[in-house]
């Protein structure tokens, strides 16, 4: 996926087959044709939450994993899901820095003057 701040981004998502109500077995699997659906929505919501927003909106999306939540809902009627995640997030390619960008971001480029004229006093020596 491609944010809008152009950081390209490999994401990684699981997601595990719940057990229904009253469930004698102790495995459920999902058919090959639902895993496809469950896979094709997975794929759809994480580029649609990964290409609207920037790196750092990106990562506070992550952080309380809201984008597995929309996973869950959405394939619910496919098959049940449980503990759905973002499990990793590969950084394929950065933008190019651009210094201007990177103070605005840290702080502006008046914290960059600040830093430079409190360098401290001088230590006398014995």
């Amino acid at each position: 996926m491609k944010t809008t701040d152009c950081y390209l981004l490999r994401l990684y998502a699981i997601g595990f087959t719940k057990r229904r109500p009253n469930q004698i077995k102790k495995t459920s699997y999902a058919q090959a044709a639902q895993v496809r659906s469950i896979r094709k929505k997975m794929v759809d919501i994480m580029t649609r939450e990964a290409s609207t927003v920037d790196l750092n909106d990106l990562v506070a999306k992550l952080i309380p994993e809201s984008i597995g939540v929309e996973i869950q809902k959405a394939t619910e009627g496919v098959y049940p899901l449980q503990n759905v995640m973002i499990r990793k997030v590969v950084t394929l390619r950065a933008p190019k820095t651009d210094v201007g960008k990177l103070l605005e971001i840290h702080g502006g480029a008046d914290a960059a003057v600040q830093s430079q004229a409190d360098l401290g006093k001088a230590v006398e020596r014995k």
